[in-house]
């Protein structure tokens, strides 16, 4: 949850026809038209020799699908990361152009909605971003769940000698007086800070949000030193191979059920990629396949500039899993 792109929206144009009196075109005219006309012989020399992955070129697949497809990435939703690069590799080697584009959750639906984007793959239901859906689910189109094992935690070191939230206030000093979130905006915040909080008397403790980032650097840091430290945090996240922690029980239930991970469209998804919707309509990936590919992407030190690559190598050694991702069933 880094960088914010923020939709845009455009208003057509309409025409009135007038009454036109023939103009004689002056030097000056014809120069500017000679420029016009340079630009856009130049404009199309390079979209013919654009390479596979840039976004904007027209036309169709050869299954008839649009060639141009827009993906909006939650900013900080490593499971969301994970998900579109695959998908953006997945589809780059079936003729596709996909471009990625990070953004925070509100804005993403809003773009979503207008169809400024074309797909998200990170909606969590029923619970984290219902808001989300019944404000904009007229306009959108559920493909369906490819996780159905995602869960809210506030999650400790495995060290920590608390086990169930409803410890956590008696022992609030032991941990800084704090729990560390993440995004503002985030589903799990707004739980955390309505539901979490007043159900389990932790008003008294700050609640510090920043981005999921700050959140795993305050985690890394806290371990290192042995101390206690609670964040907010879920499953499925590569947190859980990379560090020994262990999540709160919840015996309110404040948290909310067990969720899942659904794809998310634009309304006319189907009409711009009916082949590209079928198959996602079929995407089902374990959290353990999840949590390899994300430890190879953001838990790896790699620059985002080499995702790319990194998430070819993974799909080469995942071959039979990845083909089954665009096979006829």
């Amino acid at each position: 949850m880094k960088r914010t792109s923020t939709p845009r929206t455009s208003t057509p144009r309409t025409s009135t026809p007038r009454n036109r009196t023939p103009r004689t075109r002056t030097p000056r005219t014809r120069r500017v038209l000679a420029a016009a006309a340079l630009a856009a012989t130049t404009a199309l020399g390079l979209s013919a020799c654009m390479p596979p992955g840039y976004y904007g070129a027209s036309g169709t697949v050869d299954n008839g699908d649009q060639k141009s497809m827009h993906v909006v990435v939650f900013n900080g939703w490593d499971e969301d990361t994970a998900a579109s690069y695959l998908w953006k590799h997945v589809l780059e080697q079936q003729g596709y152009d996909v471009q990625l584009t990070n953004s925070d959750v509100a804005p993403a639906y809003t773009g979503l909605a207008s169809g400024d984007y074309d797909v998200v793959f990170d909606t969590w239901l029923p619970n984290t971003h219902k808001e989300y859906m019944d404000t904009y689910g007229k306009d959108l189109t559920d493909l369906g769940a490819w996780n159905e094992q995602a869960s809210l935690e506030l999650a400790v070191p495995e060290y920590s000698d608390i086990d169930s939230i409803d410890e956590l206030k008696a022992k609030a000093s032991d941990f800084g007086n704090r729990i560390v979130g993440i995004e503002p905006a985030a589903g799990e915040t707004k739980v955390v800070q309505d539901q979490v909080i007043p159900q389990y008397g932790l008003d008294g403790m700050d609640f510090v949000t920043s981005s999921t980032p700050a959140m795993l650097a305050d985690l890394k840091a806290a371990i290192a030193k042995h101390q206690d430290v609670v964040v907010t945090l879920w499953r499925p996240h590569w947190a859980y191979d990379a560090f020994p922690i262990k999540d709160l029980e919840d015996p309110k239930g404040a948290l909310g059920k067990n969720e899942e991970i659904h794809t998310i469209a634009k309304k006319d998804f189907g009409d711009d990629f009916p082949q590209a919707s079928k198959w996602m309509e079929d995407f089902e990936m374990d959290s353990d396949t999840l949590y390899s590919l994300e430890n190879a992407l953001v838990n790896s030190g790699a620059k985002t500039s080499e995702y790319p690559a990194i998430t070819a190598k993974w799909a080469s050694e995942h071959q039979d899993y990845v083909d089954s991702l665009t096979s006829t069933k």
